[in-house]
């Protein structure tokens, strides 16, 4: 019997184990998943709970809620790939050994990669808010906050979601004007970028959402450290911003396992052909989500549309066939922008967010570009579509790959 062994059950491995449960011959192929955790979040969520919009039973799962029967479940951390040898060494001693293997080992935050984030205002006054404690210890602080500088920090790329950042300074200035604090919060988004976005269309459209909100965009400001005593973030070029709260990004990067596997580039991401999903070093490995070096968004639509490319190319793959599928580096985002509106950008390697409508031209019901009330919709349906089809392996009605059917070039 040939090994599948799938590492890492988040939202990328558990879609491509469900997928592929559902394809192989279950005479001829093992599948076994490694993670080291046994609960699954919906880490789009954390963003909602600061501002009581969601609460933690929100978000969180039991995994073997999204396990096919048959399949074995192995909970341990991973020590390495071993990739000339087909085997993967879990801490503890076990050896795992593959025919082919799907790494799905996701970014994690870095709080300590910066000079005095975790400091003795960390979940007091400093805050993230991609991880379910710093979600639940801003939503506490905010209760009983009575106003004053709230900085969003952006450090380093890449990171989750790009979009969330603004997502979050957006809600922000909904949950204080509705709580009649509007004029006692400063609002400030603080990035390394030139701008509000990556993409100029987009940047644009953003940049002039959050000016009508009255929230600053500060670019180009590369963050140093930061000052606990005097409630400063500081630039290399020694720009200061004072802030009462601060809520950051940490720096992301892949799992150290990646880099004593020696298949990682310098964040720990696994070098990975951007079109096929295949490992840069070995044919029988594949990679998908957040763990790819690839040149795109690390965010869930991304797994998506990715996972679509990869499960032809790996079952082409099984069967000794050239591998006939390529990822474009499809992206699709609905932006929370506050008072029950949404904007909803969607793009690949080659086009950046353009006007428009989606998916449908010139029908929608989604406006690309454009803050509406069925963005708003869209996001909030999406939880309910991640649990329910997107971490299952069943079908949604978009292509993998980008259309430009209802976009306008300008």
């Amino acid at each position: 019997m040939k090994n599948l062994l799938i590492l890492g059950a988040g939202t990328a491995g558990t879609m491509m184990l469900n997928k592929l449960h559902k394809e192989l011959d279950k005479e001829e192929w093992k599948i076994t998943i490694v993670d080291q955790y046994k609960t699954h979040y919906y880490q789009p969520g954390f963003l909602f709970i600061p501002f009581g919009i969601y609460n933690k039973q929100d978000v969180t799962k039991p995994k073997y809620d999204f396990f096919p029967p048959g399949v074995d479940v192995i909970f341990s951390p991973i020590d390495r790939i071993a990739g000339e040898e087909n085997k993967v060494y879990l801490e503890g001693g076990k050896v795992l050994n593959y025919d082919f293997l799907i790494a799905a080992t996701g970014t994690q935050t870095r709080p300590s990669e910066t000079e005095g984030l975790k400091d003795k205002l960390w979940y007091k006054d400093i805050f993230d808010f991609y991880t379910i404690e710093g979600a639940l210890a801003l939503h506490k602080r905010f209760k009983d906050w009575e106003g004053g500088n709230l900085v969003m920090c952006i450090p380093e790329l890449p990171y989750k979601c790009p979009v969330a950042p603004i997502e979050f300074v957006c809600l922000a200035e909904a949950y204080f004007a509705e709580r009649g604090m509007k004029d006692k919060v400063n609002i400030s988004y603080v990035t390394l970028m030139s701008g509000a976005f990556t993409k100029p269309v987009a940047s644009k459209m953003l940049g002039d959402l959050l000016e009508e909100k009255n929230i600053k965009v500060i670019p180009d400001f590369y963050l140093s450290h930061v000052d606990n005593e005097n409630k400063k973030i500081i630039s290399y070029d020694e720009q200061e911003i004072p802030f009462d709260i601060l809520t950051i990004v940490p720096v992301n990067m892949g799992s150290d396992m990646v880099k004593r596997s020696g298949l990682g580039d310098d964040m720990n991401y696994i070098k990975t052909n951007k079109f096929t999903l295949q490992s840069d070093q070995f044919e029988n490995i594949f990679v998908i989500g957040d763990a790819a070096n690839i040149p795109t968004s690390k965010a869930g639509s991304v797994a998506h549309f990715a996972g679509e490319i990869l499960m032809e190319n790996i079952l082409a793959a099984m069967e000794g066939r050239a591998l006939p599928a390529k990822f474009d580096g499809h992206a699709n985002c609905y932006i929370e922008t506050g008072h029950g509106k949404g904007a909803l950008i969607d793009f690949n390697y080659e086009t950046e967010p353009l006007p428009g409508t989606f998916p449908l031209p010139g029908i929608g019901p989604f406006g690309l570009l454009k803050n509406t009330k069925m963005n708003h919709y869209g996001k909030i349906l999406f939880r309910w579509i991640y649990w329910h089809i997107l971490l299952k392996g069943k079908e949604l009605p978009i292509e993998a790959d980008m259309s430009m059917a209802g976009k306008k070039r300008i």
